[in-house]
């Protein structure tokens, strides 16, 4: 009887589990997004932004929102490295897109890599978000025109179950809450992920 009512307690205890992928371009903000977010709901001290160097392969965060754990990989975003981001792609609930709103000369590359996760068959389903970034920089992109580009991309084209595109400044913080927020309320919702 002991193991039956220790193990109930156990089950109801149990936190569900979630991952999340963030990808970009390399110098998008996606491991500044990611510190930020762990500072954020973690209450741990912020990590001086000089000290955050170029991702080789990935970076790895966890919070705990309720009952639920939302674990972030920070995949980076070099060429040679984004021949490895499709091995993550079976195994997520939602994606993250940073966008770097200040890199107007990268913006067709960086709709292009967007185009090809998303046209992915193995992320059929999965809420995208795609968080226009440097919003506090001066000459940023309109996060109105990053989401007239994104609506353009994703209409008859893409099997995005949910979708939004929203700004943030990673570093000083702003639309971080928004964006977990956002996260939080869709992972619940998103396929199932099977674990073998």
């Amino acid at each position: 009887m002991y193991r039956l009512v220790t193990g109930f307690v156990a089950y109801l205890m149990q936190k569900q589990e979630y991952s999340v992928l963030i990808m970009g371009l390399d110098n998008a903000g996606k491991t500044t997004f990611l510190e930020k977010v762990k500072s954020t709901f973690n209450r741990t001290p912020d990590v001086d932004p000089k000290s955050i160097a170029p991702t080789i392969g990935q970076n790895i965060g966890r919070i705990t929102l309720s009952s639920t754990v939302l674990q972030f990989w920070d995949l980076g975003g070099q060429r040679d490295i984004r021949r490895i981001w499709p091995k993550y792609y079976a195994e997520c609930h939602a994606v993250v897109f940073v966008i770097d709103s200040t890199d107007k000369e990268r913006i067709e590359e960086c709709w292009k890599v967007f185009e090809e996760i998303v046209t992915d068959h193995r992320v059929d389903g999965v809420p995208t978000l795609v968080l226009a970034n440097k919003q506090d920089c001066e000459g940023a992109m309109a996060v109105e025109d990053i989401k007239q580009m994104f609506n353009q991309l994703i209409v008859g084209k893409l099997n995005v179950s949910e979708g939004a595109v929203l700004p943030i400044s990673a570093l000083r913080g702003d639309g971080i809450r928004e964006a977990v927020d956002w996260l939080f309320l869709r992972v619940h919702h998103s396929r199932q992920v099977s674990h073998f």
